[in-house]
């Protein structure tokens, strides 16, 4: 697997020459899909060709290729989800990568922190390509669906952009080895989620029933 992982991502450094923004969106599209593509892979080495001067690209546009990517992959899981059903995804989802194991945990994702879960999980590498199927089973507002996964896509793909400015000289990394540095950054993350969550969220909605 580390073998298939770095050659794409040699192959993907070359591209980005030619394919440029709307690469950098069709790779976090497929990130945000069934396929197990790690973002780390994709936006950090254009980030860090950017910075120096490699590709003619901008920091903020591939940020903003990245998110509009990301939705893309995310709404068409939400889709799929929506009109295909649970029993379906539940019957034949194994062959497109999609366990039963793995619908039911981002269902209990999903049912645990509702609609700021969708916000949550697109800053956490385990469940982000995943959280499109439990919305679209329940059905959930497509706008709100949405708005969050375009939040937190733009914050992952910042910090992303970050990494791959920061950590760019470093071999070890850009071939796709910083896994660990990003688990970290979205721990983090989720830790601030939940504060805000559990201290400000239910308080707020629990005060008009004071």
């Amino acid at each position: 697997m580390h073998q298939i992982i770095q050659r794409l991502n040699e192959w993907y450094s070359h591209a980005l020459q030619s394919g440029g923004y709307p690469l950098v969106a069709f790779m976090m599209a497929v990130e945000s899909s069934i396929f197990p593509l790690p973002s780390e892979i994709v936006i950090p080495p254009a980030a860090h060709l950017a910075y120096t001067h490699q590709i003619g690209l901008s920091l903020w546009g591939i940020v903003l290729a990245g998110t509009i990517g990301s939705w893309i992959g995310a709404t068409a899981m939400y889709w799929a989800s929506r009109i295909a059903g649970r029993p379906l995804l539940l019957r034949y989802g194994k062959y497109v990568f999609i366990s039963a194991e793995k619908i039911e945990g981002a269902e209990r994702w999903a049912a645990h922190y509702g609609a700021m879960g969708i916000f949550i999980s697109r800053l956490l590498p385990v469940v982000r390509h995943l959280i499109g199927i439990p919305a679209g089973i329940v059905r959930m507002n497509y706008l709100k669906f949405s708005v969050f996964t375009l939040l937190g896509s733009a914050i992952w793909c910042s910090v992303l952009c970050w990494l791959g400015i920061k950590a760019g000289q470093d071999e070890s990394l850009m071939k796709g080895e910083y896994h660990r540095i990003t688990l970290w950054l979205a721990g983090a993350m989720l830790v601030l989620g939940g504060l805000y969550y559990f201290f400000v969220h239910r308080h707020m909605k629990r005060k008009p029933d004071a």
